[in-house]
């Protein structure tokens, strides 16, 4: 399952680099993660790495 950035996003783009898939793109008002392409970091780290970084908490799960 995936991962999703929720609307309480500060749109800080923290969260951008730290996916080793490219999976997060910035939206009009909050990033934006493609669930086809969303690992959950699985292969690359112990978690996911986005989740780490985020300063708002607003990475869950799908």
């Amino acid at each position: 399952m995936a991962l999703y950035i929720t609307e309480e996003c500060t749109y800080c783009g923290a969260c951008e680099p730290e996916c080793p898939v490219t999976a997060i793109s910035a939206g009009d008002d909050v990033y934006i993660i493609d669930a086809g392409t969303c690992t959950e970091c699985v292969g690359y780290a112990d978690a996911p790495a986005c989740v780490a970084v985020c300063p708002a908490e607003c990475i869950v799960q799908g």
